[in-house]
């Protein structure tokens, strides 16, 4: 990015008299440089020319243009290259007042392998294995649930290639009937093709072909006198009878998402409905981030743009908003897909009822979503209340300290908004060089590391820091402070109370002798609790992962001088670790590469 186009005196006329009327993006830059809108136009003149018409620009997008520093465009040869590129570089920049759908995985899908007995499993990422795809699904769940109801009815193995190919005698699976055993050939290949076969018509949504199949199979082997081959059959027909209702679409057989939206105040859901040949694979909630109200068409619009950049598209998507540009969208869209990609809003019918019931979900998850924001907005109030701030706090930072008997000491920091949780935000610490218990010390050097890249401008300062711990552990953070010369952060610890019980915990400030007395049933309380509990959760995680993968070292790893090939060339001449620490230093020199030095050292570690 240009120094020069950073200027804080932002010359708008002289800017938009040599800006071009060709269609492409444009980007809106603060004063330091970061992008704070990314917007697309068919004539990039006359759409950024508009922001700076003071009457008919609305209050909130004048506050935008106000911190606007700079512009910078791009140009392209159609309105639709113009709008995918939008979608990208809001996907990634994720400027502050665009509508952002937060990253999200990509697709699985249900794998069938090429291979003389194929293996049925979960995928997801590059498909790079040959075979089949089947989806995609909406979760891993949905996945999961597939694979599990398949394999009841169609007995396809979904173990590792490895473990089918070291097989001597069949897995607990066939025991419980779940696999029919092909890795010992306890059945033939053209049975167990006939199983795979079944299992593709059911994944391609042609579940009634596979019924008729097995009904005609099931009355020979009656003729037959087959009687128990007949039996299964019929429990087969009678599984896939009920999977079967349970997911199919009525009137639905191509690939269809029902996509619903809900906003209020400031937030919105959006709620999407995977239907693929004629089955319902289930649903999926998205909480697009927004810096101010739109409507739920803009928001549709920008979601399925973002949404659908890099993803496999179905035929149609059924949206409950008419959006800005559903032609232009859907153009481009088409070109993505290579095939044709309509969008349509008013739908009658059996898909009139599947819109409803996503739009009727939509609003369903935002009540939710806004009852849990508001509840957490109460508790930052009461905690501004009940320690008498001038203004409510928006960040909480809650350290903690893990260790078992002073070793792999570990300190976590978890961050709460008024979001909730910012899960992106929290760090751990491993705690070195200090004598090993010792938690002042080890709150000291977490706070301090943690502060030390706070000045350096790597993330937000908090409003207050919240200590779980006593007297001691509060002076050694505000020690840290002092010492970084941070004197804007209020500093709180949170001591266990009386039998360490949950809701009797004492709120100690630096400044007072005694503990803060709060209101009993403060709703701060639960706030505080809540937020100290987490950090200790991600305290512990964190010291359980450290202490895993000390167990998991070899002392030989410690000794200086002794790299990987000759501790490879050791354990194999002594048979391993046990050997090598029984070993004598002569012996220990005796192995090629080894000198007496080394081997001393070696001898050392094992035994001093």
């Amino acid at each position: 990015m240009n120094e020069n186009t950073l200027n804080k005196t932002f010359d708008v006329k002289a800017f938009l008299k040599t800006l071009t009327q060709r269609p492409g993006i444009y980007k809106m830059l603060d004063e330091r440089g970061e992008i704070i809108y990314i917007g697309k136009a068919k004539n990039l003149k006359n759409r950024v020319s508009s922001y700076f018409r003071t009457h008919s620009a609305s209050p909130k997008q004048q506050a935008m243009v106000a911190k606007v520093a700079s512009i910078e465009v791009m140009v392209t040869h159609t309105e639709g290259e113009a709008l995918l590129l939008e979608s990208q570089q809001i996907k990634r920049f994720k400027p502050r007042y665009n509508i952002c759908l937060r990253d999200d995985k990509s697709y699985p899908y249900v794998f069938l392998s090429d291979h003389d007995f194929p293996q049925l499993t979960f995928h997801r990422g590059a498909k790079k294995r040959k075979g089949i795809y089947f989806g995609p699904y909406p979760s891993a769940g949905a996945v999961r649930e597939t694979l599990k109801l398949l394999q009841k009815i169609f007995p396809v193995r979904q173990c590792d290639d490895s473990f089918y190919q070291h097989r001597t005698r069949p897995c607990l699976q066939y025991q419980i009937q779940r696999c029919t055993a092909p890795c010992t050939g306890l059945i033939s290949k053209d049975d167990y093709q006939a199983d795979v076969e079944n299992t593709k018509l059911f994944l391609q949504g042609k579940g009634e072909l596979v019924i008729d199949s097995l009904v005609q199979r099931m009355e020979t082997a009656s003729e037959q006198l087959a009687f128990e081959q007949a039996a299964v059959y019929r429990d087969q027909i009678s599984r896939l009878r009920s999977v079967l209702e349970r997911h199919f679409v009525l009137g639905e057989k191509g690939d269809v998402d029902i996509i619903a939206c809900a906003n209020n105040a400031g937030m919105a859901c959006v709620q999407v409905f995977f239907i693929r040949k004629g089955q319902n694979l289930g649903s999926k909630t998205f909480f697009p981030k927004m810096a101010e109200s739109h409507a739920a068409g803009d928001i549709l619009q920008a979601f399925i743009a973002q949404y659908y950049l890099e993803r496999q598209l179905p035929n149609e998507l059924i949206v409950s908003h008419a959006l800005p540009d559903t032609h232009l969208l859907a153009e481009v869209l088409s070109k993505q897909a290579q095939q044709t990609v309509t969008i349509s809003t008013h739908v009658r019918g059996q898909r009139a009822k599947w819109l409803e019931m996503a739009a009727s979900n939509a609003e369903n998850f935002l009540s939710t979503r806004m009852a849990d924001k508001q509840g957490i907005h109460e508790r930052f109030l009461s905690l501004q209340e009940q320690l008498g701030l001038d203004e409510m706090p928006k960040r909480l930072e809650c350290f903690d300290i893990s260790h078992t008997q002073g070793e792999q000491t570990v300190a976590s920091c978890v961050v709460y908004t008024l979001e909730g949780p910012l899960t992106a935000a929290y760090r751990r610490f491993n705690i070195e060089g200090i004598t090993p218990g010792d938690d002042y010390a080890a709150i000291y050097q977490a706070v301090y590391r943690r502060f030390k890249r706070m000045k350096k401008g790597e993330h937000q300062a908090p409003d207050i820091l919240l200590i779980d711990g006593g007297k001691g552990q509060v002076n050694e953070a505000q020690k840290a402070l002092s010492e970084l010369s941070v004197n804007s952060v209020m500093i709180v610890g949170v001591s266990k109370g009386p039998d360490r019980k949950a809701g009797m915990e004492k709120i100690i400030l630096p400044e007072l002798s005694e503990p803060l007395d709060i209101t009993p049933g403060a709703s701060c309380l639960l706030l505080i609790q809540h937020i100290r509990d987490e950090a200790h959760r991600f305290a512990i995680t964190g010291h359980r992962g450290r202490r895993a993968k000390a167990k998991k070292r070899s002392i030989l790893e410690d000794i200086p001088g002794l790299g990987p090939k000759r501790r490879q060339i050791l354990l194999k001449q002594f048979g391993g670790l046990q050997g090598v620490a029984k070993a004598g230093v002569d012996a220990l020199n005796s192995v090629d590469g080894i000198s007496r030095q080394l081997a001393q050292k070696i001898y050392d570690s094992f035994h001093q």
